[in-house]
């Protein structure tokens, strides 16, 4: 069991995200729920108020159960090491949680036990026939009005007839109490268009919902009748009790209850924003403060689905463009609790723009500029002479707050990016090399200190939202990171970088991406692969490195067959290996240089770093695909892909049985 931190004396902002169920790995829908939450998380440490974030795996699903057994395993056995790959990936992507709920973890158990036996014993639960419809992938009972053409209204697909012996939560009884608190409460459903639904559903009645099914030897047994178990929906709602120490740490559950916001996808708003609350109510409970329904992320304009494989793997995404800039793009390119797209021109537009014409841009000079015109040492300004940008940065710390405590978390980045374009400019009216041409060195250090610490700044008030970018900030500028990572809310008050600190140039925050390079890269709609680790999911690359899925059938459709025309179109090649070393800042890829009888070699960026030394590359023939279209990895050109057999842990090389002359054809 894990080590319990200690119990703060003041209670935290309490927010979570849904969980997940883990018969695929999480793709970027996921991940941008989760980054939503980390942001929300630090802003509130930023505040100066304790956080608590709770992320976990809603395991009890049958499509969890139908996956594991499609693999040969034991329930259990998939959902520890799925829940290894979700953490994983969470890690990855730079999102700290303080609970990691499993709904098969027992302290989730008691929790949900003590939950339905107080239900019961309040009057709220009886036994019933349940007949109706029930959708298999949502694995909710749909009812006559909410059916779309006969299909479930979320993935409209045919819904099954079925009757079943069920214990009933008399949820009817509590539509009053539940329509009475979102009037008193407004807050309590956002946005506005998702309190709407709910007051519609409400003005039409409730009818009693099934709290059990017929055990399948998976689930969290009825306390009172262990041939059922707790429905799916039922238990996965009480991770957030549980995940906060309810039933087993009644001190924690005093401090962290209630939730200040739950952070959910549009489509199961209905399941918090009505039997949620009725739950609770039932039991005796606060509720939560605010329940915020987000949109869907598309790609390329289509609802992202594990089920159709239109996704993104969020590893395989950092890994080509870098965490902050993928945290960023989730974070300030949609209107949050709007419907966003995820698509290349629009990734590379904001990151060219906001990240590395902008704040890269603004380092670079200002780094730049200091070591040129005052000896690498930030100068002490003259007095009163900020600008106005003491106002300015005012301004866009309120804003901030504003965005944040809105949850208008797209407006946070922006609110503290409006002092960036205000300092580049600044730049090019003052222009500091003129300045030094004149000899005015008064004015040209008021200048470059004021830029130095609109940048000190940034990285405070940005550090919500970018993990690595903040650091390397403070880094460039001679300050200890964690005076801008572990900042307070005082820290964004203008004048408090201190003059003479060394800086330190650095390699550029952003390198500007190239729009037609992106727009081809394949990472934007690849498959995650369903039970990959962690580690190797990062090492994936979809041009650079090809492995066998290993996900569970349903979420592997087969390739289409092709014609012998189009096998003729690819051009596979004998290379041989005159060069190979690591891509700095990636563990798992390499650089090779690859003679292909050119002329010249080829540089071929591959994904196979934890199976080979580089060393060990050098003089072996390998075959390539010769002509596909050049792509970046990092910022570093390949033009071609090595082919390789086997899985993320046993990849080998293919190569000729005999040598060959390099660029031989494989025919």
């Amino acid at each position: 069991m894990e080590q319990e931190p200690p119990v703060p004396a003041l209670k935290p902002f309490y927010v979570t995200a849904a969980i997940d169920y883990p018969n695929a790995a999480p793709h970027i829908g996921h991940a941008y729920e989760k980054v939503a939450g980390d942001a929300l998380a630090r802003y509130q440490c930023l505040r100066g108020r304790d956080a608590f974030y709770l992320l976990g795996n809603d395991e009890h699903s049958q499509n969890v159960l139908r996956a594991a057994r499609e693999l040969g395993e034991s329930a259990p056995d998939y959902c520890a090491r799925m829940a290894a790959v979700f953490e994983g990936a969470w890690d990855a992507m730079g999102i700290r949680r303080d609970r990691f709920m499993r709904t098969d973890d027992p302290r989730h158990h008691a929790a949900v036990q003590a939950i339905v036996s107080l239900l019961r014993e309040r009057g709220h639960v009886y036994r019933g026939v349940y007949r109706g419809w029930y959708c298999v992938s949502c694995e909710a009972f749909i009812t006559e009005k909410e059916l779309d053409d006969g299909r479930c209204p979320v993935h409209h697909r045919p819904v099954e007839r079925v009757e079943e012996d069920n214990w009933f939560f008399r949820l009817s009884a509590f539509r009053d109490a539940v329509a009475a608190h979102l009037e008193a409460c407004p807050q309590f459903i956002q946005p506005e268009a998702r309190r709407n639904e709910i007051r519609m559903v409400l003005r039409e009645g409730l009818d009693d919902v099934s709290i059990s099914r017929a055990s399948r030897g998976w689930g969290v047994p009825l306390p009172w009748d262990a041939q059922q178990v707790v429905y799916v929906w039922f238990d996965a709602l009480i991770t957030y009790l549980s995940g906060a120490g309810f039933g087993w740490d009644p001190e924690r559950f005093e401090r962290l209850w209630p939730a200040d916001v739950h952070l959910i996808g549009k489509d199961i708003t209905r399941f918090h924003a009505v039997i949620w609350p009725a739950m609770l109510l039932g039991a005796g409970l606060p509720l939560p403060r605010a329940i915020f329904a987000h949109g869907f992320m598309n790609l390329r304009g289509e609802k992202l689905s594990k089920t159709s494989g239109n996704v993104v793997d969020p590893l395989r995404f950092l890994d080509r463009f870098g965490l902050d800039a993928t945290r960023y793009y989730l974070l300030a390119e949609t209107p949050f609790g709007s419907d966003g797209n995820f698509a290349p021109d629009s990734f590379v537009k904001r990151f060219n723009s906001d990240l590395a014409n902008d704040l890269g841009n603004l380092l670079n000079r200002e780094v730049a500029m200091l070591e040129r015109f005052c000896d690498g040492r930030v100068p002490a300004p003259p007095q009163r002479s900020d600008d106005g940008f003491a106002a300015a940065a005012a301004d866009a710390a309120s804003a901030l707050a504003r965005a944040m405590e809105g949850l208008r978390l797209n407006e946070g980045p922006p609110a503290m990016l409006a002092l960036c374009a205000r300092a580049n400019k600044y730049i090019d009216e003052q222009a500091p090399w003129d300045l030094a041409r004149r000899g005015e060195r008064e004015r040209l250090h008021a200048v470059l200190y004021n830029v130095a610490e609109v940048l000190r700044l940034l990285a405070v008030g940005l550090s919500p939202f970018l993990v690595e970018a903040p650091a390397e900030i403070a880094r460039q500028l001679g300050l200890p990171p964690e005076s801008v990572t572990r900042a307070g809310w005082d820290a964004l008050r203008w004048g408090g970088l201190a003059p003479d600190t060394q800086v330190c140039r650095g390699e550029a925050l952003f390198a500007r991406l190239d729009p037609e390079t992106v727009r081809d890269d394949p990472v934007f709609g690849s498959a995650p692969a369903a039970v990959a680790d962690p580690a190797a999911a990062r090492g994936q690359e979809e041009q650079a490195v090809q492995t066998e899925p290993t996900g569970p059938k349903d979420e592997q459709p087969a390739a289409p067959p092709i014609g012998i025309e189009d096998l003729a179109r690819v051009s596979l090649r004998v290379g041989t290996v005159v060069e190979a070393q690591r891509l700095a800042g990636a563990d798992r890829l390499l650089v090779l240089q690859v003679d292909l009888g050119e002329g010249r070699p080829r540089q071929i960026v591959s994904g196979i770093a934890r199976h080979y030394a580089p060393d060990a590359l050098v003089g072996r023939q390998v075959v390539v695909v010769a002509n596909l279209k050049p792509a970046r990895f990092r910022g570093v050109r390949s033009e071609g892909m090595l082919l390789a057999a086997g899985g993320a842990d046993s990849l080998r090389l293919i190569g000729p049985d005999g040598p060959a002359a390099p660029g031989d054809a494989v025919r």
